[in-house]
C-alpha cells in the first residue's frame, strides 16, 4: 500500500498501471447536478465493502452512514441518535428493546426497508457461520419479533444498556436480503450514496443516490476516496490540492505548513476511542506466562512510543479503555515502565534470551512505533524480529490465522471490550476469572454495579497484561478551509458525507 504520490494523483487514475478497475462490476452513476465534488484521503484501502464480514476499520470509513445504514447513528459525543429507527424504548430490565422504524425507506435496488430486513440482518450476524467481528452482540439476541413492518422487538439474553450505541456501528448495518451476499463488492444499502467505481490500489468513488429519502439535503454530489499510505505523500497531496480533506492524516510533523495558511487549510485535532496496543499472542510459548507478558509491558516507555509513533499526539493508557470513555479507570500504574523489573520477571520465568516476531502492518504509527518498541525490548534482553507486512497479510495471518508473536495495532471500535471474553479472538486470552466477571457485568441492569464491575474488569485486563497497552491516539484532520461539517471528535471511524458541504 506504500506507493508514490504520483501513482495517487487524480489525473493518473485512468492509467492501467494503478490496478484493475472494478467499474464494470459496479453501476457507474452520473454525477448529481450542482454541487462540488470532494476528494477524501485514506491511509488504508479496504479489502472489501461489507463491514458485517470483515474486520478492517477502513470498510466503515467508506460505507458507514454513506452507503449502508444501521438503525441508529453515533454523534460526535458518542451518543446514539435515530437513523433507520426513529425512536426506541427499553424494558426496566433492559432485556426487551422496541424499535420504531422509519417509514418509506428503500434499498438502492428498490426493495423496501422494513422489520423483516432488520430480522434478517441481525440473525445473519449471529449465525454460526457469520464472519461479523461483533457477532457476540447479536448472539445476545434471544428473539426478534416483527409485529408489523415498522416495528422490531429485540429480546435479549442479557441486559445491554449500550444497545443503541452498539447498533450504530458498521457491523450492525441493515442489509437487503437478496443482495447481501454481494455486498463485499457492490454494497446495496439505504444510504445517500452508492458505489460508482473502484480502482483497486488507487481510489473508490461514491455518487449521491437520487432515490435517497432526503436527496435534496445532500450537498456533495460525488466523493472520491483516495488511498495514500505514505505520510509524506499524504502531506504532498494536501499541499498540492489533490486531496480536499484527509481525516486521521499522518501529518503531525508538517502541521506548521498547514496552520500557516489558514485561508487554504483548517486543522482539527480530535480525541478518539481508539486504543493502540502491542498485541501479544498468548498461545505462543512462553507468552502464555503472565510474567513474560508483564515484562514486555514494563519494557516499553509509553511516552517515548507516543512521540515516535504519533509525534506526541496521544495519551498513555494502561488498559483497553480511553480516558474520555464512560467508566474509565486509570491503570497506567499497572505494568508501568520499569526495565529492571522486566529483566527480573524474565529471569524468574526462565525466558531470558527470548526471540519473538513483531509483525507491523503498513500504517505509519505501527511502522514508526514498532522500531522503537523493538529497541526497548532489546534493552531487557528480548529480540523482536520485525516483519513489515501489508494490510491484507495482517488481516489473514495475524487476525485470521493468529500466526504472530507480537504486533502493533490500533483498535478503533468504541465498544469492543467484550473481545477479552472471546476465546477465539486473535489474542488467545483465556481466563475463566475474567469471563465470570464480564458475565456478571453484562448481566447487571444496575448502572452503579455495572460501573464497579467494569472498573474491576479493566484492572484485571491490565494485571493479566493481556497486551502492552500503549496510548489513545489524537487524530489529526487537515482539510480545505471552505469545507464544513467535519467532526471535531472521533467516537468511531466514519466519514459522514451527508453532513459535509462547501462554504
Amino acid at each position: 500500500m506504500d506507493t508514490s504520490l504520483d501513482r495517487r494523483r487524480f489525473h493518473l487514475l485512468s492509467i492501467g498501471a494503478v490496478g484493475a478497475s472494478l467499474g464494470a462490476a459496479l453501476p457507474v452513476l452520473a454525477q448529481a447536478p450542482g454541487g462540488r465534488p470532494l476528494v477524501l484521503g485514506m491511509t488504508l484501502e479496504p479489502p472489501g465493502l461489507d463491514p458485517t464480514a470483515g474486520a478492517a476499520a477502513a470498510i466503515g470509513e467508506i460505507v458507514l452512514y454513506n452507503v449502508l445504514e444501521p438503525l441508529t447513528k453515533v454523534a460526535e459525543d458518542g451518543s446514539a441518535g435515530p437513523l433507520l429507527a426513529l425512536r426506541w424504548s427499553a424494558s426496566a430490565d433492559q432485556k426487551t428493546w422496541t424499535f420504531a422504524l422509519r417509514p418509506d425507506v428503500r434499498f438502492h435496488n428498490g426493495e423496501p426497508f422494513d422489520a423483516r430486513a432488520v430480522k434478517f440482518s441481525f440473525e445473519r450476524a449471529a449465525a454460526p457461520n457469520s464472519l461479523n467481528k461483533d457477532r457476540r452482540v447479536f448472539e445476545n439476541i434471544a428473539a426478534i419479533a416483527t409485529p408489523d413492518p415498522l416495528t422490531a422487538v429485540l429480546t435479549l439474553k442479557r441486559p445491554e444498556p449500550d444497545l443503541p450505541a452498539l447498533l450504530a456501528q458498521a457491523t450492525a448495518v441493515i442489509v437487503e436480503p437478496r443482495s447481501a451476499a454481494g455486498n463485499a463488492q457492490n454494497p446495496v444499502g439505504t444510504g445517500p450514496y452508492r458505489v460508482a467505481q473502484w480502482q483497486r490500489g488507487a481510489s473508490l468513488t461514491v455518487a449521491a443516490w437520487s432515490g435517497f429519502r432526503e436527496a435534496a439535503s445532500i450537498r456533495i454530489p460525488r466523493v472520491q476516496f483516495r488511498f495514500i499510505g505514505e505520510p509524506a505523500a499524504q502531506v504532498a497531496a494536501l499541499l498540492a490540492g489533490d486531496v480536499d480533506v484527509f481525516p486521521r492524516v499522518a501529518a503531525a510533523r508538517a502541521l506548521t505548513q498547514f496552520k500557516a495558511q489558514p485561508r487554504r487549510f483548517q486543522v482539527i485535532t480530535a480525541s478518539s476511542r481508539a486504543k493502540t496496543i502491542l498485541a501479544i499472542n498468548h498461545q505462543r510459548p512462553p507468552l502464555g506466562d503472565v510474567r513474560v507478558r508483564r515484562a514486555i509491558a514494563m519494557a516499553i516507555d509509553r511516552k517515548a512510543v507516543i512521540q515516535a509513533s504519533a509525534d506526541g499526539y496521544g495519551v498513555p493508557i494502561g488498559s483497553f479503555v480511553t480516558p474520555d470513555a464512560p467508566g474509565y479507570v486509570d491503570c497506567t500504574a499497572i505494568n508501568a515502565y520499569d526495565p529492571a523489573a522486566a529483566k527480573a520477571l524474565l529471569a524468574e520465568a526462565k525466558a531470558t534470551g527470548l526471540s519473538l516476531s513483531l509483525k507491523l502492518p503498513p500504517v505509519p504509527y505501527a511502522r514508526q512505533g514498532g522500531e522503537l518498541i523493538a529497541s526497548q525490548l532489546a534493552a531487557v534482553g528480548i529480540t523482536a524480529r520485525i516483519e513489515q507486512i501489508e494490510w491484507a497479510q495482517w488481516l489473514s495471518s495475524v487476525y485470521g490465522s493468529k500466526a504472530y508473536d507480537l504486533t502493533v495495532i490500533a483498535h478503533v471500535e468504541p465498544y469492543d471490550f467484550g473481545n477479552f471474553a472471546r476465546a477465539d479472538y486473535y489474542w488467545g486470552y483465556r481466563s475463566p476469572a475474567f469471563n465470570a466477571l464480564y458475565e456478571r457485568m453484562q448481566g447487571s441492569a444496575d448502572p452503579a454495579q455495572r460501573a464497579r464491575l467494569f472498573g474491576q474488569a479493566q484492572r484485571q485486563v491490565a494485571e493479566d497484561a493481556v497486551a502492552a497497552f500503549l496510548y489513545q491516539p489524537q487524530w489529526i484532520t487537515v482539510a480545505r478551509a471552505g469545507l464544513k461539517g467535519l467532526w471535531t471528535r472521533t467516537p468511531l471511524f466514519a466519514n459522514d458525507l451527508s453532513a459535509l458541504s462547501w462554504g
